[in-house]
């Protein structure tokens, strides 16, 4: 397929990543997503239902390009920040922008995609129909060949004329994975876009994320699933009780486990050591007459942060 410039929402269809264009110049890329307003910007972010507190002072950034992991427990706010962000939840303080333009804004919505958690196309449509819907509810102007393209990037280009209700729950999560990216948007607002996803259906979503990346899409990511997150968000943003508790590229959070070292007398952990400090160990361990058979440096995990972090009770 050949490249073509994604203009706007409303005057170019949506391309088909290809896996070599992934890989853009970076001094280019860094030229242009500088002069480029932050896709979501959210500063001091309040927001109470009566007596309840669903956000409370939340500061969020999403660069161009940049993709962000929002992660918490059930009931940290993450749905209720999504919401706010694509226009459908008004905000009791605190002021949001997408593109240097007020949330809910025309400008806003024109510029942005978003896949609700629980959503539900009419049964009766089939997938092309739900599509078509879409490019009229968002004035794009794509037509046939973007319905095409953008059901081939999800794994759908063979059911198109399938209906809702003969898909299974995972063909209904892409198709609404794709409908989020009708009009080309420069933001996406992914809540949940792997739940229901088998592995061959997450790597797509994956490949489909680092496609959107290569071109400047900005993607806020809200989910459950941690080593989804920790393979492919450039950085997380960890939410609890409304507010912000850590927020770091994944590895940055991801705190060092120590180093295990298998011996003949059994197996010897030195959970403060690194890397640096294997061949100390090792030439120590040899000197008190130790047999060594491995070594491993143990690495810790995004989720292992996220529990540190949030409790092991999360909600």
């Amino acid at each position: 397929m050949t490249k073509s410039t994604i203009e706007g929402r409303r005057k170019a269809p949506f391309v088909v990543p290809d896996r070599h264009e992934i890989r853009t110049d970076p001094t280019r890329a860094c030229v242009i997503l500088s002069l480029v307003a932050d896709a979501l910007l959210a500063a001091g972010l309040r927001k109470t239902y009566r007596a309840t507190v669903a956000l409370d002072g939340v500061d969020l950034r999403v660069g161009a390009g940049e993709l962000v992991g929002l992660l918490g427990p059930n009931g940290a706010g993450k749905s209720t920040l999504t919401k706010i962000a694509c226009g459908l939840v008004r905000p009791t303080a605190g002021k949001v922008t997408v593109l240097g333009h007020p949330a809910g804004s025309t400008a806003a919505r024109a510029r942005t995609g978003y896949l609700a958690e629980l959503f539900r196309f009419p049964g009766w449509a089939s997938a092309d129909e739900v599509l078509e819907l879409h490019q009229r509810l968002a004035r794009s102007g794509g037509g046939a060949e973007e319905r095409t393209e953008l059901l081939a990037l999800v794994g759908l280009a063979e059911a198109a004329r399938r209906r809702v209700e003969a898909m299974s729950k995972g063909m209904q999560q892409r198709l609404g994975i794709a409908q989020a990216l009708v009009g080309a948007p420069s933001l996406v607002l992914l809540d949940e876009p792997t739940s229901a996803l088998d592995p061959a259906g997450r790597r797509t979503v994956r490949e489909l994320l680092e496609g959107l990346r290569g071109r400047g899409v900005a993607v806020l990511l809200n989910s459950h699933l941690l080593s989804e997150v920790e393979l492919v968000c450039d950085r997380v943003v960890i939410v609890d009780g409304g507010r912000t508790i850590a927020e770091g590229a994944p590895h940055e959070l991801a705190a060092a486990g120590g180093v295990e070292i298998e011996t003949a007398a059994g197996l010897k952990r030195f959970p403060d050591a690194g890397r640096e400090q294997v061949p100390t160990l090792v030439a120590r361990l040899v000197g008190h007459g130790e047999e060594i058979y491995g070594v491993r440096v143990v690495t810790g995990t995004l989720e292992d942060a996220y529990l540190r972090l949030v409790g092991k009770d999360a909600r």
